[in-house]
């Protein structure tokens, strides 16, 4: 008797998927602008292909090592370097962005209410230890906030991201 549930092939997979990396759509960017881990910017950036967004990062010298280390795509992928974080973040408010901050705040809305993405949307993510500096949460337009049970008081940038990238891009 052969399993109920049948899981697609490889050859499946590829063929349902784009045949190769795609450009900036424009629509969604995760920003991890304060980045406190390498690895979690390599996560994160396999997640961006996933969902079709791009990822904004600071050019501090150890980043193009680390995104290069976990690209495990081996394509190349959507990347904008942001200089002046602040800067680019009023810049991209006064074009009419929507800035989501990721961010444990008593105005921040649970995860599973945050609507997907309608227009152009960045996704902030704070210093894994520090948050979003406070000159950055003036400017955010919503802050949600993912909820937790465990003893843990966050998670990392990689996870706390991804999930917010997928309820964005409307994919959960």
């Amino acid at each position: 008797m052969s399993p109920s549930i049948r899981v697609r092939t490889p050859s499946e997979l590829r063929a349902a998927r784009r045949r190769k990396a795609h450009s900036c759509w424009g629509h969604l960017v995760a920003a991890p602008l304060w980045p406190l881990h390498g690895a979690n910017l390599g996560t994160l950036l396999r997640t961006c292909d996933a969902v079709g967004a791009c990822l904004a990062v600071p050019r501090f010298p150890w980043v193009p090592e680390a995104l290069r280390r976990g690209n495990t795509l081996r394509r190349p992928a959507c990347v904008h370097w942001v200089h002046d974080p602040p800067g680019w973040l009023k810049r991209e408010k006064a074009a009419g962005t929507a800035i989501v901050g990721v961010e444990l705040a008593d105005e921040a809305v649970r995860l599973a209410d945050l609507p997907a993405a309608l227009g152009r949307t960045i996704a902030v993510l704070g210093h894994e230890q520090q948050g979003i500096p406070p000159d950055a949460l003036d400017l955010l337009d919503t802050v949600v906030e993912i909820p937790m049970v465990g003893t843990g008081a966050s998670l990392n940038v990689a996870v706390a991201g991804s999930l917010v990238l997928y309820k964005l891009a409307g994919l959960l």
